[in-house]
């Protein structure tokens, strides 16, 4: 494959003058689940309990929560964090760099590979304010439960893909998905803990690269 990075380092390489900045823009892959579990269980209970909802109606708001972060994942990859900046825009390229371009260039870098609490967090919080002004009470929490529980699984798998080794021919299939992403072609496969929406969007790889 293409040499497309700067560093396959485990190390991080410094962002930020500041050391708050810098603090927080580095993170374990353990926190999320420490954070989020909890949210999710949280509104699963209060969907289920508190609510009342029947299990089918769980099931298929669940289901919807899960199918929608999925699509979430696949838009903010392609056209958020993979927007190109002009060149010469020296903001623009700082932005680009802050939020994508870092672990483009250094992608196994360990402490990168999960959103950051500064990141994740406000952004739960916008989304749940979004999905508010569409649902309501038991509907809306077992949604916003599925929608985190997708988001946490795609962090944990990206993480998983950079720095695990799969014998599982399913976990081999999507590692080399993500790694095409990285070493071969960025403006492909964009989909981390699923190829479902690059496939559906004609931005998968060809079949002979993925065999």
């Amino acid at each position: 494959m293409a040499k497309n990075y700067v560093s396959n380092s485990k190390e991080s390489v410094r962002m930020f003058k500041s050391d708050i900045l810098e603090s927080v823009s580095k993170v374990h892959f353990s926190v999320p689940l420490f954070i989020f579990i909890p949210v999710i269980l949280y509104f699963a209970w209060k969907a289920i309990r508190q609510q009342e909802l029947s299990t089918i109606e769980f099931a298929g708001y669940y289901l919807s929560g899960l199918l929608v972060w999925s699509l979430t994942e696949y838009v903010l990859h392609r056209f958020i964090f993979h927007l190109e900046p002009k060149k010469g825009n020296k903001i623009q390229e700082r932005i680009h760099f802050i939020f994508h371009g870092v672990h483009h260039d250094y992608p196994s870098d360990a402490h990168r590979l999960v959103m950051p609490p500064s990141v994740s967090i406000p952004l739960a919080a916008t989304f749940y304010y979004l999905f508010s002004l569409i649902l309501r009470s038991g509907p809306l929490a077992a949604f916003f439960s599925a929608f985190m529980t997708g988001y946490l699984f795609y962090d944990m798998t990206h993480y998983a893909l950079h720095h695990a080794n799969f014998k599982n021919k399913f976990w081999k299939k999507l590692k080399k998905h993500h790694m095409l992403h990285h070493y071969d072609d960025a403006s492909k496969g964009y989909g981390v803990s699923s190829p479902l929406w690059d496939k559906i969007f004609s931005s998968d790889f060809l079949k002979n690269k993925n065999d």
